[in-house]
């Protein structure tokens, strides 16, 4: 990415601290309300005096074990069902139908799903983070396996692979961009819910500190866990969008030309000018030109 492109999303990020300081040092209260509201300065104040405390690093390391395990198993399972309903008229006939009941169903709703069903309240926790990633993935890997086309398998086919080489030759490696579009939009959906149910019924973690820090009217405290919470997601979402980017490397990027450089990129000899034979390979490319032919003198 360019210094400049770093730059404008800097300007950004800067330009909206500096009007939500404006706006709640000034206490604007028009239609909103911002009187109550603790200023950039107080925010950043008490994110500092929670960085040099153990608990707060505690909570960071509660939160991130929940959503590393619930994203893992709804990573592994949620491709292995999307691509079995894709491929298999079996697997979409019996889980189909489940998946398109269950996938409405709010992921925090299953709460008390959760605490009725598992022994203990971490174990609930990691099941609704892994209810809350696992159908962006199903139905994002079941489109993209259906959207492959069929002309890769049937040459997998006629040179003598087996189903397990299609698998593992065609339809998973062809999937890999919208498994990740899936996988992106899993880990977003995962964090809102994993601080919702540890703000419901956790001991540890960012959002069950958050929630503390509400009952006790540290406003400032909240808006440090929010700021937390956000860049954990960016982070997270980022390390997942650079694997797909690694796991995706064949595929044509765009480049600084925009359009026109992305597919120079994928066809290297695109918008050059055929050379006529003969001609001296050390020599400028030039234009075969047409010859009229001569009709026959009768």
């Amino acid at each position: 990415m360019s210094a400049r492109r770093w730059l404008v999303r800097a300007a950004s990020l800067g330009a909206a601290l500096g009007l939500s300081q404006l706006l709640t040092s000034l206490d604007v209260n028009l239609w909103l309300r911002f009187e109550q509201f603790p200023t950039v300065g107080e925010v950043a104040s008490a994110f500092a005096d929670r960085l040099g405390t153990g608990p707060y690093w505690e909570d960071l390391g509660h939160s991130l074990r929940r959503i590393v395990v619930g994203f893992l198993l709804a990573a592994v399972l949620g491709v292995a069902v999307g691509t079995a309903i894709a491929r298999s008229r079996w697997a979409a006939d019996l889980l189909g139908p489940l998946v398109e009941v269950a996938r409405p169903v709010p992921a925090i709703a299953l709460v008390p799903v959760a605490i009725l069903l598992l022994p203990t309240n971490e174990q609930g926790i990691v099941f609704i983070t892994f209810a809350a990633a696992f159908f962006p993935v199903v139905v994002s890997t079941r489109h993209a396996v259906r959207a492959l086309t069929p002309v890769w398998e049937e040459a997998v086919l006629t040179m003598g692979g087996g189903r397990l080489r299609v698998l593992f030759s065609v339809v998973l490696p062809g999937a890999l961009p919208g498994i990740f579009g899936g996988l992106s939009v899993g880990m977003g959906v995962a964090w809102i819910c994993v601080i919702s149910a540890e703000m419901i019924s956790g001991e540890y973690g960012v959002g069950y500190r958050t929630w503390q820090s509400y009952t006790i009217l540290d406003y400032p405290g909240v808006f440090v866990g929010m700021a937390t919470i956000g860049a954990l997601g960016w982070l997270t979402s980022t390390a997942v969008e650079l694997l797909g980017r690694r796991a995706t490397a064949w595929l044509p990027r765009p480049t600084a030309g925009g359009t026109a450089g992305a597919r120079r990129a994928a066809f290297p000899g695109a918008g050059r000018a055929p050379v006529s034979r003969g001609s001296d390979p050390a020599a400028p490319h030039t234009a075969v030109t047409a010859v009229p032919r001569k009709e026959p003198v009768s």
